[in-house]
């Protein structure tokens, strides 16, 4: 598959782990909402609870820029899994044209965001490689 077609299937998941490196250089994995814009893949700080508005993977993105993304898609027939991995280079923004366009492509996937969107920063990442596997 190329990687428009990878980046259609990617958007067929709601959901995808982040992988950051802290500066410890300790793995950091979380569950994130995001979007594919412009080639780009964008997730931001939303206002679901969290512990603190400093969160790890924005520390860890501004450290260490170099990340992962993981789509897969599970269910009991296993003729039908798959999973797209997307390395980039990631880039936090709070104001300006990237972040207004990851924000809007944010509101436009999921509806929780289009009454309450994400004011917190935005992680923007740029791929550099896109890895996937399918079982058919």
């Amino acid at each position: 598959m190329d990687e428009a077609a990878l980046g259609e299937r990617l958007m067929t998941e709601p959901v995808a782990r982040l992988a950051t490196v802290g500066r410890d250089g300790a793995p950091h994995l979380v569950p994130v909402c995001f979007a594919l814009t412009a080639g780009r893949i964008v997730t931001a700080v939303d206002a679901k609870p969290k512990s603190t508005a400093q969160l790890r993977r924005l520390d860890h993105v501004n450290h260490e820029p170099r990340v992962t993304l993981l789509v897969d898609h599970y269910e009991d027939d296993w003729t039908r899994l798959w999973w797209v991995r997307v390395d980039g280079l990631a880039a936090v923004t709070a104001s300006g044209a990237d972040y207004e366009e990851a924000i809007a492509a944010l509101v436009a996937r999921y509806a929780p965001y289009r009454t309450r969107p994400p004011t917190g920063p935005a992680i923007v990442v740029e791929p550099t490689r896109w890895v996937a596997w399918s079982a058919s």
